[in-house]
């Protein structure tokens, strides 16, 4: 009797599983990569100052909570750039936030100088009417 010796499952299909194997390590890799970096930004713009002050005053502020409702959150990837060197620096984003009643974006412009934040612009844009609500307005009837 004649004993056939079957190579394995790999040693049949080797020259195709090694290029899609390779191909799709890299894939994978690249797919993390992207996803980290992705991560490292969101984290960098969360964690800042312009942030956390535009996101407070937003979900303080009278007329934006009489429009979107309570509670006032962040809905999505934020978009433009901020910049920090030192105790300088510069903000130019905007924050998509949702409340129960509808979704809105907060704009915020500002600049950072010897370690102090000044606001030119901040203001929450309301989807559906295009209405904009000031944020930087002061009350000026106790005064």
């Amino acid at each position: 009797m004649e004993e056939t010796n079957q190579k394995s499952w790999f040693g049949r299909n080797w020259p195709w599983v090694l290029p899609v194997g390779g191909c799709l390590t890299l894939i994978v890799l690249a797919v993390m990569g992207i996803g980290t970096l992705f991560v490292g930004v969101s984290k960098m713009f969360t964690s800042s100052a312009p942030y956390e002050y535009a996101l407070s005053e937003a979900s303080n502020n009278a007329e934006v909570i009489a429009v979107l409702g309570e509670p006032i959150e962040s809905d999505g990837i934020i978009s433009g750039n901020i910049s920090l060197k030192n105790n300088d620096g510069e903000a130019d984003f905007s924050i998509p936030i949702k409340g129960p009643n509808g979704v809105g974006s907060i704009t915020v412009v500002g600049t950072k100088t010897d370690g102090e934040w000044t606001y030119k612009l901040l203001y929450v844009t309301i989807k559906e009417t295009q209405e904009q609500i000031n944020l930087l307005k002061k009350d000026l009837e106790g005064i």
